[in-house]
């Protein structure tokens, strides 16, 4: 059995033609250094964070010269990489759906400037989803911005559409979105490496204030050159759809795009009808390649589009009654293709009678905070000082707050902090004000907190914010924050403090404290609490690292051993307002154990039974 390796497998990977198992992710971070790319950015966000950590694997492992960085946010690592292209490198920038919206307004304003080297707006989508607020197709945002997109079916696809995309962005000087989905991006698959060039690019600005500095009046113009572009892409050779079976012949016909293309030529295959339904995959399915789409409606007179999650080919074909798609709900709506739902889809287009069964889905068990997470204690002390307050929140492991009842709201990066002057707002004339807590993670204080911050103190919003530091960006694998230090590549960088940025936005309270000092860090919310009451913001800094990244770094400290004594009743205290997954609830709920299994040794617990009955052994 062939061993297993990733991208940073002690192998020499620039021998060509040497096929390596890799991770979507991975496959892009390999197509990505092998043409050429001279400057790498992105944020993480799941499902594209591999994609930086590979390509500055590589970039260390081969000595490549070029920059990889993680940036603040989205918009920030967008405008690094199209700078880069601007001076005639190719670039890249990587995120997920969610986060083209923060990177929305250069990315509009770039496809009427174009580039100069090849520009490559990486952006994983997440149907279904599985980790995300939304389920939004960024073709659509292509399509809105005017730019063309690729859409890999597998890692091998990805991989060499990244030298389409570079391909593509060159030839017309327009940047290009390669959108892979969740299940393209941490699938894994036989790709052969080709060889990684050992010349680099020099930086070479040309100076052109009417295109990259154009005013309303010359945008018009870019406007009507990126229409033409576009025009020409829609005939662009390169990524015109491709017939996966011409042997096969009928007045119906199948087209798919993305990994619904890889299902597709499976379940053709499984049902017999490779030999019988022509089957046309979608590379570029913006623009549409303009002469396919007066051929496919020429030659058929039904056709079933597979795409996911919107109809962006559908509605480019403009063929309500023999097009067979998400328009006219023949193909969901809603959630993820997987390979049953299209052998359904397929056989009831083709008028097969076989009947495809329904997999059985698992319980889904209720997500909660690892055992040892500071955040728990966070939240704990937080539903003490503020028992009755409004509690707004943000996007991170600490959105599981909602489980113990400290998070009334959700929205997007850094919105926890707009919500809670909202909320002030709202109930600022009313006759009862309630307290409002609002928390947000280190990363995602730098990311999107800061002007709402600003905004807050400007307008002397009374209100808690508890920035949960745990130093680390832990919900997409640990990557480091501005405050940590280092690089994506482990190189030391400048630490930006966060308490001395506090105080920069005006903030007059502020205090750090260890939520695993649970009874003082109690004391200093209530503190914050009662500021806020009557004189402004406060803002409260619980710092204590996350136990996943203390763990791999071993700098644990030494573990508390804690058991449940007799004075345990039961209750169920502990369960529903702790939810620590090393309690558990044991005699059919007469009293509840300690998991010594599950259990990380924080100490935390022993300040939440309120008959004291968690105590520490010895």
């Amino acid at each position: 059995m062939k061993k297993i390796r990733s991208v940073d497998a002690e192998v020499d990977m620039n021998q060509a033609g040497k096929k390596e198992l890799m991770m979507g992710n991975e496959a892009i971070a390999r197509g990505l250094v092998e043409h050429g790319c001279g400057m790498a950015t992105a944020y993480p966000g799941t499902p594209s964070s591999e994609i930086l950590a590979s390509v500055a694997a590589l970039q260390k492992r081969f000595g490549i010269t070029m920059h990889t960085q993680w940036a603040a946010n989205e918009k920030v690592a967008f405008e690094i990489a199209y700078a880069g292209s601007q001076t005639g490198l190719r670039t890249a920038v990587a995120m997920k759906q969610v986060g083209l919206n923060v990177a929305s307004d250069p990315l509009m304003s770039s496809a009427y400037m174009g580039c100069a080297g090849g520009f490559v707006i990486i952006c994983a989508d997440d149907p279904g989803p599985h980790s995300s607020q939304t389920e939004q197709d960024s073709r659509m945002m292509a399509m809105m911005a005017k730019i063309p997109v690729l859409d890999p079916e597998s890692p091998r696809q990805a991989k060499s559409m990244v030298g389409l995309a570079y391909a593509l962005s060159e030839e017309f000087r327009t940047p290009v979105m390669l959108r892979p989905t969740t299940r393209v991006c941490h699938c894994r698959q036989d790709v052969s490496p080709d060889t990684i060039p050992t010349a680099s690019r020099q930086p070479d600005f040309k100076k052109d204030p009417l295109r990259w500095a154009a005013t309303p009046k010359f945008r018009y113009q870019l406007h009507l050159e990126l229409e033409a572009k576009l025009a020409e892409i829609a005939a662009y050779p390169a990524t015109a759809p491709v017939r996966r079976n011409p042997q096969a012949s009928g007045r119906r016909a199948v087209v798919a795009s993305g990994v619904a293309a890889a299902y597709t030529a499976e379940a053709l295959g499984d049902l017999g009808l490779w030999d019988q339904l022509p089957f046309y995959q979608v590379l570029q399915p913006f623009p549409l390649h303009t002469a396919f789409v007066e051929r496919l409606l020429g030659d058929h007179d039904e056709v079933l589009v597979l795409e996911e999650t919107t109809g962006i080919i559908e509605m480019q074909l403009a063929d309500r009654q023999r097009v067979k798609g998400k328009l006219n709900k023949v193909v969901p709506r809603v959630g993820e293709f997987l390979p049953e739902k299209v052998e359904r889809l397929l056989a009831a287009f083709a008028g097969l009678t076989t009947a495809i069964p329904e997999l059985p889905q698992a319980p889904g068990r209720r997500p909660t905070l690892c055992a040892g997470c500071p955040h728990r204690a966070s939240f704990f002390a937080i539903k003490k000082a503020a028992p009755r307050g409004i509690y707004t929140s943000d996007i991170g492991c600490y959105t599981l707050g909602m489980n113990l009842k400290a998070v009334d709201t959700v929205l997007c990066m850094g919105a926890a902090i707009s919500q809670a002057a909202g909320f002030y707002q709202a109930y600022r004339n009313a006759e009862k004000r309630p307290d409002i807590v609002a928390t947000i993670g280190d990363s995602t204080f730098f990311h999107a907190g800061i002007p709402a911050l600003i905004d807050a103190v400007n307008q002397n919003v009374r209100f808690v914010l508890v920035i949960l530091d745990n130093r680390t960006t832990a919900m997409t694998g640990s990557q480091p924050t501005p405050a940590t230090g280092t690089s994506v590549s482990g190189k030391p960088l400048v630490k930006v403090d966060m308490e001395t940025l506090v105080k920069g936005c005006g903030v007059e309270f502020l205090e750090i404290g260890d939520p695993y000092d649970l009874a003082t860090f109690t004391t200093t919310v209530k503190a914050a609490v009662a500021f806020s009451r009557e004189r402004g913001p406060a803002v409260v800094i619980a710092r204590h690292g996350c136990v996943i990244d203390l763990a791999r770094q071993g700098e644990l400290a030494a573990p508390i051993s804690v058991t449940i004594n007799d004075d345990c009743d039961g209750c169920g205290y502990c369960l529903q307002h702790f939810e620590c997954p090393a309690l558990v609830a044991v005699d059919d709920g007469a009293r509840t154990a300690v998991d010594p299994l599950v259990c990380m040794g924080c100490g935390v617990c022993l300040n939440v039974c309120p008959k004291g009955a968690i105590v520490a052994n010895g």
